[in-house]
């Protein structure tokens, strides 16, 4: 069930359930709201209904089975993995409280046993530890293939100017002669195509609102091109049409533009990045663009914090913008640091009249103030973002890197003790 790993889990369904107890499934139903996920998924009926379901039908890329009804639990998920298609992660419950049991049933290839009744946030939380090793699988299986460097930039406030600085440095990675992605996940409000003069087309609409259709040819289609080596995809969907979901079709992209391009550059929002960590699961450095503000201090000491939490294998920049001239910042450069605890590693100048210049022709901020301190400091950031460090590491083997994954999760305590 859970390995091998199958790359491909994004065009599968991303959730179904098999419970026994209504209870239980009521508890399922508000999570899979939470995720976003149909509730026609959930089905009344245990581990054999999922064995003769699974028979006839493609498995999901995540699978929860209720063993409460079981004669024999063991043997029934033996019956399962037949059926399971490589790469599915499968969630077991039941009332069987039991050491030995719940070692067993890991020995049989399922990801975790949750001990009925179980919370909401119980069953969140695997869910959530489910993706980010499917999510770490992916990317170990597209490294161990093709070299590919990816990166975050992410705001710690808004008009802190991340989207300005995630155009202008996918820009100079093209300027490089390296094919570069740059993929805006504001899916609503995102500038990217705008900051070019670029239509966004409806490319990154149509893969939330159906992963199923990525794939390479996909990517070629949708990305928009100012030129041979960059690639936009971006998207202005309607804000009376909310996009909902899982973060399959962010990670498929992912996947996808690994394949088709040498570099990709993510501007990531922050509400993005809390509801769907596993994004960074594959983000070799994130760019955390701030400003020298009271309010921007508070929330980069979040911000850092959450990344040391939740991505501690991420290199992190952290890149102060905008700052403004002869020292009239509010908060100085040394108190700021000695708050975040964590050094500025470049400073980029505010100018006014370039900021214009560029937003008016239409082109990269990096490009109309190349040679003035604005440029210079952004081709310090490029070279420390493209530097030997920022290229992920792929000595460690598959199970090795779903391994370190692993052992970097929360988990709480939802199986029995000794």
């Amino acid at each position: 069930m859970n390995a091998p790993f199958h790359p491909r889990t994004g065009t599968r369904d991303p959730f179904s359930a098999f419970m026994s107890d209504l209870d239980s499934e009521d508890v399922v139903r508000a999570t899979a709201l939470s995720f976003g996920w149909p509730l026609e998924r959930i089905h009344n009926g245990g581990v054999n209904y999922a064995v003769q379901s699974l028979a006839v039908s493609q498995s999901p890329s995540i699978l929860l089975v209720d063993l409460g009804d079981s004669s024999d639990p063991l043997e029934d998920i033996n019956g399962l993995a037949e059926v399971c298609e490589p790469g599915t992660m499968v969630i077991a419950c039941g009332r069987i409280n039991d050491v030995r049991f719940y070692r067993d049933l890991l020995a049989s290839g399922i990801h975790d046993y949750l001990l009925k009744p179980f919370t909401q946030e119980q069953l969140h939380e695997c869910i959530a530890g489910a993706q980010t090793i499917q999510a770490g699988a992916r990317a170990a299986e597209a490294a161990s293939a093709t070299p590919h460097l990816m990166t975050a930039v992410i705001g710690v406030r808004g008009g802190s100017g991340c989207s300005t600085l995630a155009v202008s440095l996918a820009w100079l990675m093209s300027e490089r002669d390296k094919s570069t992605a740059l993929l805006d996940l504001d899916v609503h409000f995102g500038t990217a195509a705008l900051a070019l003069d670029l239509e966004p087309g409806r490319g990154l609409t149509d893969a939330i609102e159906n992963p199923s259709r990525i794939d390479g040819l996909f990517i070629e289609r949708a990305l928009v091109r100012p030129n041979d080596m960059l690639g936009v995809l971006s998207a202005e969907a309607p804000i009376s049409q909310p996009l909902t979901g899982d973060g399959t079709a962010f990670l498929q992209l992912q996947d996808e533009l690994r394949a088709a391009v040498a570099c990709s550059v993510v501007d990531l929002p922050r509400h993005m990045l809390v509801q769907h960590p596993a994004l960074l699961g594959d983000v070799a450095t994130a760019v955390v663009v701030t400003e020298l503000t009271l309010a921007a201090t508070r929330d980069t000491i979040r911000i850092l914090s959450w990344l040391k939490a939740n991505a501690p294998a991420t290199r992190v920049l952290l890149v102060a913008n905008k700052v403004p001239v002869l020292g009239q910042e509010e908060v100085v450069r040394r108190e700021f640091e000695s708050s975040v605890e964590h050094k500025i590693d470049v400073v980029i100048p505010y100018d006014a009249k370039l900021a214009s210049q560029s937003a008016k022709v239409g082109k990269p901020l990096a490009e109309v103030a190349k040679g003035s301190k604005i440029g210079l400091a952004m081709t310090e950031l490029v070279e420390q973002v493209m530097g030997e460090e920022g290229v992920l590491k792929k000595s460690k083997s598959l199970l090795g890197r779903i391994a370190d994954v692993r052992s970097l999760l929360p988990r709480k305590s939802t199986a029995p003790a000794d």
